[in-house]
């Protein structure tokens, strides 16, 4: 029978912190197993060893090893846990605001009333985008209603944990209700189908619904993404829940983030049908291009948000138009032996077939992880202070005599 060590005594073998031990776990170089109560990590003494004998393993090119302990979410191998509990089911037995209220409290909690804004926050995050052009995106609205909110809420530096929940479900719902809409909008209803009428002119479809229900709920955290490592940098320094989440926002909009989608969703709008799909892939990597929404950092197997998300959504709309170019896409990036689909191609594929406005992925993505970005900000409130890692100064040698 196999050895096994406490977290602990891994650690202290291998001359590490607690916390880079779990980040050898995240980065896939230590496996680690539950202990029979379920609660604590054990590890394989003879595969610690080994690693004890190999030396410290070197970060991949390109990646800070930044470690944070945190009991929010949790990605082992291909599976991602919110607070111990599967995500892709969570995905499809929970709303987004269950989970929501689980990332920040650990447990389920079921709102006494719908989410909403305070009608001042409402007034000037509306007004703020009003102003912005008409093709203006999305994200790029949602980069000024929350700025906007914060300025009506005269307790926003207010950080005790009852304080800050009630402040992320105002945030949460002004995001939402903020962005313009043609149709007459539920404002006691969830989430889902608010957003669903500011991103879509179309009637919703329950099924598709469902999907995009699913996909707030496996978007609303992911660990230390780029967007939360800077989000958690901000609440570290006390600043206030709006402004972790407009810091969240900024660091998201990156191409190699949430605005992944946006790529993908320009790659399949390129195709008008499935035969056009391999012309529009080869110009992509002709001009030296990635195919945006597919390979994962995390997931070498496959990501199980996407496979679940894709699944809802074949099953919702089998005969799409729009499905069909994305299986196109699908398919000839299979043929040439790329990584599997990611999250930011299966929202994509969500947001084309069920015809939402350009740069819905985004959207989507913004007010999911927005959940994510609050829980981590009251895990750093109660945390001993500033999120300060250091540079390793790699510039020209100090002159003498200056």
């Amino acid at each position: 029978m196999t050895d096994f060590l406490t977290a602990a005594e891994a650690a202290r073998r291998l001359g590490v912190k607690p916390a880079t031990l779990y980040a050898y776990v995240s980065r896939g170089v230590l496996n680690r197993v539950r202990a029979p109560d379920g609660r604590a990590s054990l590890f394989g003494a003879e595969e610690v060893e080994r690693l004890a004998r190999r030396g410290r393993p070197r970060r991949p090119a390109g990646v800070a090893d930044i470690t944070v302990e945190s009991a929010i979410t949790e990605i082992t191998g291909d599976s991602l846990r919110f607070r111990g509990l599967d995500a892709t089911r969570l995905a499809v037995s929970r709303t987004f605001e269950e989970v929501a209220e689980l990332l920040w409290t650990g447990e389920f909690r079921s709102a006494r009333e719908p989410w909403r804004a305070r009608p001042a926050a409402l007034a000037a995050g509306r007004a703020a985008q009003a102003a912005l052009p008409s093709g203006t995106l999305p994200l790029e609205r949602l980069q000024v209603i929350v700025p906007a909110m914060a300025a009506t809420d005269p307790l926003r530096l207010q950080l005790d944990r009852s304080a800050v929940i009630a402040a992320g479900r105002n945030i949460i719902a002004g995001m939402v209700d903020c962005l313009p809409s043609d149709a007459a909008v539920d404002p006691g209803g969830p989430v889902a189908g608010r957003l669903w009428s500011r991103l879509c002119d179309r009637r919703p479809d329950p099924r598709l619904m469902r999907a995009l229900s699913a996909a707030l709920v496996l978007l609303a955290d992911h660990e230390l993404a780029a967007s939360t490592l800077a989000a958690r940098a901000a609440a570290s320094v006390r600043a206030d829940p709006y402004a972790v989440v407009g810091t969240g926002l900024g660091a998201m909009s990156g191409a190699l983030h949430g605005g992944a989608s946006l790529g993908a969703e320009t790659l399949m709008a390129a195709a008008s049908a499935p035969e056009d799909v391999p012309r529009v892939v080869a110009e992509l990597l002709r001009r030296g291009e990635k195919v945006p929404g597919f390979g994962h950092f995390v997931y070498r197997g496959g990501d199980p948000r996407a496979v679940l998300l894709l699944d809802l959504v074949r099953r919702a709309a089998p005969k799409s138009g729009q499905l069909a170019v994305a299986d196109a896409v699908f398919a000839e990036v299979r043929q040439k032996s790329l990584p599997e689909p990611n999250i930011d191609f299966a929202i994509a594929t969500l947001a084309r077939v069920a015809g939402m406005v350009r740069g819905a992925g985004e959207a989507i993505f913004a007010v999911a992880r927005t959940a994510g970005w609050i829980a981590h900000a009251l895990e750093a409130y109660s945390g001993p202070g500033p999120l300060r890692p250091r540079a390793v100064y790699t510039g020209k040698p100090a002159a003498d005599g200056f």
